[in-house]
């Protein structure tokens, strides 16, 4: 795994806010509400980080979901590899499973890394995949899609189906767009996408989460 400081050279990646002003962002690992119940090593700020194409696409999925009424919120878009490697110092800590009935009630620890839910290699580490939902802009409410985020379970794969009728077509619009803007979904999350065509694939990136010095 190639590790770079992007700390002297940040010129490819961009606070996501600048190029898409009407995002909502809740940047949930710089926060204690995640599935390991604290914030998160490398998370110095709640802003989303992606590479300038990354970025550009998903603008114009905003632009589409706006069409329909809808606005993105932002979970997570680059994570910082020590971020990465905090998730798998928890992992091998046994005793600490004070999020288990929020976000993994049904598996174990080494359940959540067999089944691919937490990687250890992380494409968020590379710049070009997010975590994200719909805000419904008349309501103001995140659209229903059947599960909640990181919850790690069968319900969140995308393809499920013990679910109702219109979360299913809530996960499939989600899909269906992220797809025409060129990102790549994944089997076991219906809100994670990666850029196709990313700018760093075998580049993992170890600066923080924060504003200073993008750009």
């Amino acid at each position: 795994m190639v590790i770079r400081d992007i700390r002297q050279d940040t010129s490819d990646f961009v606070l996501l806010s600048d190029m898409v002003p009407h995002i909502i962002q809740e940047i949930r690992y710089f926060s204690s509400h995640n599935f390991i119940g604290e914030r998160i090593s490398g998370y110095e700020e709640p802003c989303a980080i992606l590479t300038r194409e990354a970025a550009r696409a998903v603008k114009n999925a905003a632009a589409a979901f706006m069409a329909q009424g809808y606005m993105i919120k932002v979970f997570d878009a680059y994570r910082p590899a020590c971020a990465v490697r905090h998730f798998l110092l928890w992992g091998i800590e046994d005793t600490d499973i004070r999020m288990k009935p929020f976000f993994y009630p049904e598996l174990t620890k080494p359940e959540i890394f067999e089944r691919g839910y937490v990687a250890s290699r992380s494409s968020h580490s590379r710049g070009s995949t997010i975590d994200l939902t719909l805000l419904d802009m008349e309501t103001g409410k995140e659209v229903d899609m059947g599960s909640p985020f990181d919850f790690f379970s069968q319900v969140s794969h995308p393809d499920y189906r013990g679910i109702t009728e219109e979360q299913y077509h809530n996960r499939q619009n989600l899909r269906n767009i992220m797809i025409k803007s060129g990102f790549l979904p994944i089997d076991c999350e219906w809100w994670h996408f990666t850029l196709e065509n990313e700018p760093y694939p075998d580049t993992y990136f170890e600066f923080p989460v924060c504003s200073r010095g993008l750009g």
